[in-house]
């Protein structure tokens, strides 16, 4: 569904920031929260849209210096919108509080890194190139969200570097 600002087509404003990543929470038919993160001279922001039968009504930002500390991406801004929200009757920003604590995150990335450093025993031959293999493909799915190899990943044996690799393969995707 296209949406429209004051009966204009939604365009990216030009500023110093880089806007990234859009997330879209439909709440249910009527209700819509579309979320993006956007660079910042000194960190970077959370904006969040609010969107009431296809119709952009109140947006609010969050602004962070370092990191989130939230259960899925976008919480804490959404939250906000809501809270301070003079469009949503108190049943519905009741209702959409509630469906805001859920779990929200987008696991089909993990799903995705999981199935291809999988591949590394299929692939491959030898341990080494195994762990090679799956430790690669975890740094290029995982590198942005968290992850980061021990300081001694070199001095370890190979039999210890397929066991960790494979717990961190084995979460990945349990949801």
């Amino acid at each position: 569904m296209a949406y429209k600002i004051k009966n204009k087509p939604v365009k990216e404003k030009k500023s110093f920031a880089v806007s990234n990543e859009k997330g879209r929470f439909k709440i249910n038919d009527k209700i819509e929260i579309v979320c993006k993160w956007e660079k910042a001279r000194d960190g970077f922001r959370h904006r969040a849209t609010l969107f009431i039968n296809g119709q952009e009504k109140e947006s609010t930002t969050t602004h962070y210096i370092n990191r989130t500390w939230e259960s899925y991406e976008f919480q804490s801004v959404m939250q906000k919108l809501v809270d301070k929200s003079t469009y949503l009757t108190p049943q519905e920003k009741q209702f959409t509080q509630k469906w805001l604590k859920g779990d929200r995150t987008d696991w089909s990335d993990f799903k995705m890194t999981k199935q291809v450093a999988q591949l590394g025993d299929v692939f491959c031959k030898t341990q080494k190139e195994k762990n090679d293999w799956k430790a690669r493909m975890l740094k290029a799915g995982l590198g942005n969200k968290g992850l980061s190899m021990p300081d001694d990943w070199d001095k370890l044996s190979e039999g210890e570097k397929e066991k960790r690799l494979n717990k961190v393969i084995g979460v990945l995707g349990e949801k």
